[in-house]
């Protein structure tokens, strides 16, 4: 039996597909969960675990449950790297512009360099015996988005892993695409829609042919702020305190899991095309299409087979690696 539920959560649309005899009981199942995540890991949410050691920071440290340890554990690590972009002690310089939600706003540069020193991933203190995480400064937070959904999404498979479906597809915001088993109508691959920057939702350029892996892909192109004629988006570079100076609009990573995605996409975004080309092709089991502002798509090598260009209107020169 095939059935879809769709949901909205973590500010998204979700919809999940599952082929199994007992699809109503594990959709179910997943909808439950994600609730449960939803509480969890949200940044935006006053009630979540997560908001619950902001609340405590400076002060004391919380006890959260061991799926929230692990990825704040995971997301530390890499934000200790000062080679890439992802921080998640971004969370004052996030709250300060709010680009995304109704009370955006550009912030001055005494507000940006008020935020600037609570946004260092070493303050961020853990202690794996008690399970404990503690922010030393007031007024420090953490912000989860750049990794919660793909976290969340491996979570949900290692649910379905144990009833084993025929196949299923879990689409958590139209960015964070998972597929598992057979594809659909007998076809050889899944076929998964790239949207083209700027336009309107469901006008892909390219499908990608692709079979048991994730599809996670991070943008500048749709949550905007503009202020006097300037569009700032709202990724966000730690070591400026301003949106990512950069010339890529989207980026698009194929991983074995979803949480993979969702690292590399953050962590490449602000570097030039060619070094993220050369990451990309240096990476095993990683594989990635750039689309940059002047309408240009560059595909890793292990990619280009699985590309297809299927819309007559995507003026875009694309790029096949040798």
């Amino acid at each position: 039996m095939l059935l879809t539920k769709k949901l909205h959560l973590m500010g998204t649309s979700i919809k999940l597909n599952i082929e199994h005899p007992q699809a109503d009981a594990l959709l179910a199942n997943l909808a439950t969960q994600l609730v449960v995540y939803e509480r969890r890991f949200s940044a935006n949410d006053q009630r979540s675990e997560l908001m619950q050691i902001t609340k405590q920071a400076g002060n004391a440290a919380v006890k959260v449950n061991s799926d929230l340890y692990e990825l704040i554990k995971i997301g530390k690590k890499i934000s200790a790297d000062s080679t890439n972009n992802l921080n998640i002690a971004i969370g004052p310089l996030v709250q300060t512009w709010r680009i995304g939600f109704a009370d955006a706003q550009m912030p001055t540069e005494t507000q940006i360099n008020a935020v600037m020193p609570l946004t260092d991933p070493n303050a961020i203190i853990l202690d794996d015996a008690k399970q404990t995480v503690f922010l030393q400064h007031h007024g420090m937070a953490i912000d989860l988005g750049c990794l919660a959904k793909g976290f969340i999404t491996d979570l949900l498979v290692q649910y379905l892993d144990q009833f084993q479906p025929l196949s299923a597809l879990l689409n958590l915001g139209g960015s964070n695409i998972l597929v598992m088993g057979a594809a659909p109508n007998q076809r050889p691959f899944w076929k998964i829609g790239l949207q083209v920057p700027g336009d309107a939702r469901g006008q892909y350029g390219l499908i990608l042919n692709v079979n048991e892996t994730a599809i996670v892909t991070s943008g500048i192109y749709e949550r905007t702020l503009n202020v006097n004629g300037h569009q700032y988006h709202h990724l966000l570079d730690a070591t400026s305190g301003y949106p990512l100076l950069t010339d890529v609009t989207s980026i698009t990573i194929m991983a074995p899991n979803s949480l993979l995605g969702e690292i590399w996409t953050t962590a490449l975004f602000g570097q030039s095309v060619a070094t993220i080309m050369h990451k990309l092709d240096q990476l095993p089991d990683i594989e990635g299409i750039l689309i940059t502002r002047d309408k240009q798509v560059f595909i890793s090598k292990g990619f280009v087979k699985q590309v297809k260009i299927v819309n007559p209107a995507f003026k875009y020169q694309v790029s096949y690696p040798k």
